[in-house]
């Protein structure tokens, strides 16, 4: 079967405004949809690994995507996405995408556009028609807002492509207290709505839309979640409860993608 390359390029709608080969980009619109994409934000959870300076409270975000192959040959190329780099001392974490299977988990090359604000890479395996193809993308801004011991974060998304579904989890450091979000989530009976997980769901976004988010807490402790792992003979019942919920939550409520990308950010920065 004859193999096609081509560049897979999620932001049509973008590009159609901006990009003089119109045709083109119509041309590959449909190539990949997006059919999922999950978003978690963890407040304090951990500082990226080349972080030197640690006098800010970090603010680490992942992207889950699950895009599905719509034609009737294999495709291998391009994605880009946009993300927010004018965002204070924003620096990639990791980017990785997954083999059909789930079994593998590739490490990516990237490229940064800072003039479009994207990041672009080249997908490790051929997506088989009517497949779907898996990535996760980790960054790291200094977003929250800090006053004392009490923290805040407005947080936006604006959608770059049609999405069927869309989720967003804040996932809570530990040790935090008086956690306030607006709108405030909805209670439902899943796994997802452990203590210290609040999670939004929507269906049917469109290119354009936009969610914002405002979170508010107070925490007196200056080490990131992710640093418990080490201290764990110290800890107290309370403290292992709660990491052991939120690692649930760090590495396991959207699915098995976002295990590769945040054992890897455990692995680096317990080393």
């Amino acid at each position: 079967m004859k193999k096609q390359f081509v560049t897979l390029n999620i932001l049509f709608c973008l590009l159609l405004m901006i990009n003089p080969a119109k045709i083109v980009a119509e041309e590959n619109k449909n190539i990949l949809t997006f059919e999922e994409l999950s978003i978690k934000i963890m407040p304090e959870f951990a500082y990226h690994p080349k972080d030197e300076k640690k006098d800010h409270p970090p603010l680490l975000i992942g992207y889950q995507g699950t895009m599905l192959n719509n034609t009737d040959q294999p495709q291998q190329g391009q994605i880009e996405i946009p993300l927010p780099m004018d965002e204070k001392n924003f620096r990639i974490g990791y980017v990785a995408d997954y083999s059909s299977d789930l079994s593998k988990v590739y490490e990516i090359e990237y490229i940064i556009n800072e003039e479009l604000g994207t990041i672009s890479w080249t997908t490790s395996e051929e997506i088989q028609p009517k497949e779907v193809y898996k990535f996760v993308v980790e960054y790291y801004t200094d977003n929250l807002t800090v006053t004392n011991d009490k923290k805040s974060l407005d947080y936006q998304f604006q959608s770059f492509a049609d999405i069927s579904l869309f989720n967003v989890s804040f996932i809570q450091p530990l040790m935090a207290e008086n956690i306030v979000l607006d709108p405030a989530p909805e209670k439902k009976e899943t796994h997802a709505d452990e203590e210290g997980i609040f999670s939004y769901n929507y269906q049917g976004l469109k290119a354009g839309d936009s969610k914002s988010f405002s979170l508010n807490y107070e925490r007196s402790e200056s080490k990131p979640t992710v640093e418990f792992v080490d201290d764990k003979p110290a800890q107290s019942k309370e403290v292992k409860k709660g990491f052991n919920k939120l690692e649930i939550a760090a590495f396991g409520v959207i699915g098995l993608i976002m295990i590769g990308g945040m054992t890897v950010l455990l692995r680096r920065n317990r080393k």
